[in-house]
This record gives structure tokens, sequence and C-alpha cells, in this order.
């Protein structure tokens, strides 16, 4: 996955702007993103401070190891039955 151009603390600043009264368009333009980014990114990140953001990027971050940890062992797995010829 991509990584963002933009840290956690500034889409919620970018966030917190919007909401303060600040028209969409006007934030967009000032930090150059699309609306559609913009939707995307406050779907995410709305309602959260600086400090949830972070703790929601470590369990990302933590959650996709797992996951290929998960993978590689399924993969191992497969192997040994390949090699002792179980179905």
């Amino acid at each position: 996955m991509r990584k963002s151009r933009f840290t956690e603390a500034q889409i919620i600043g970018m966030i917190k702007e919007q909401e303060a009264g600040m028209a969409t368009a006007e934030v967009c333009r000032r930090h150059g993103l699309s609306p559609a980014t913009f939707y995307k990114l406050k779907a995410k990140y709305g309602g959260m401070d600086v400090s949830d953001a972070q703790r929601l990027k470590a369990l990302e971050d933590e959650n996709g190891k797992l996951n290929r940890l998960l993978a590689d062992a399924m993969l191992d797995n497969v192997v040994l039955k390949d090699l002792l010829g179980k179905p």
C-alpha cells in the first residue's frame, strides 16, 4: 500500500479546518489534494485525535505483520504435506 504524503496530525488538522467552517474545496486547494481523497481520509480519520490515529497506524502495521507470519506458516504447512504425500 502506498504511503500517504501526509502525517496523521496533518490529516486530522485538515479535517478540523473543514469542520471549523472552511469550505471543503478551499481545504483541498490549500493542501493539494482532491475532494475524493479528502472524503476518504475523513471517513478513516474523522472523529479521531492524533493519538488515536497513531494507535490505529500501529495496529494496522501489527496486523499486516501477523498476516504475513500466518501466510508463511500456512505455506510451510502445505510444503510439508506435499513432501509427505498426504492430500
